[in-house]
């Protein structure tokens, strides 16, 4: 195996590591066995522990708004929102990326990744105000729909087949978002 090889092999085992266990609980005892190499060797391709959780939490944010982006990609508004809110409701199924962003924000009593969830974050509500051209408030209501999507992946509401699970899995239309401006939230 490659060097750049056995780096994703890591990177992939961590991130499944992290999503289920956080920064303090994950073992990168279980990472390298799981991999077949040292532990020495994990921490020699990614300086600490902390550096590794920080670069998996960092590719869940940006992987999850470029996705977005792409989606949005040549239109503007509500159509815009459409798009991106369809994005995140498919991204469902990548629960592990969800799970990383979660652990991200459970971390964030540790100043270095406070800084680094807050900075992907930034760049999230960006993307989707710059993508869209909607007001703060909008932009705000489509962020916490979408937390609300990430609990649900911490829940694991696909294998869940009750009303309130199918609730949080219904899909919100564009048109949800036609009242929810600044000037409405006065």
């Amino acid at each position: 195996m490659s060097g750049s090889q056995r780096r994703e092999q890591v990177l992939g085992i961590a991130a499944a590591e992290f999503a289920d266990h956080g920064l303090h609980g994950a073992s990168i005892e279980a990472v390298a066995r799981e991999a077949g190499i040292t532990q020495a060797y994990v921490f020699r391709m990614f300086g600490t522990k902390k550096a590794l959780f920080l670069e998996l939490v960092g590719t869940a944010f940006d992987g999850f708004t470029d996705a977005m982006t792409r989606a949005a990609t040549g239109s503007g508004g509500l159509a815009a929102l459409s798009l991106m809110g369809a994005q995140y409701h498919a991204m469902l199924d990548q629960r592990t990326t969800l799970l990383l962003q979660l652990q991200g924000f459970a971390a964030c009593g540790d100043p270095e990744v406070r800084e680094v969830v807050r900075a992907r974050m930034a760049h999230m509500w960006n993307t989707v105000a710059d993508s869209t051209g909607l007001d703060p408030v909008a932009v705000k209501s489509f962020l916490a729909f979408g937390m609300l999507l990430n609990n649900a992946a911490a829940l694991d509401i696909t294998e869940i087949d009750e009303p309130w699970a199918a609730g949080v899995r219904t899909r919100i239309e564009p048109g949800l978002f036609e009242h929810i401006t600044s000037e409405t939230n006065r």
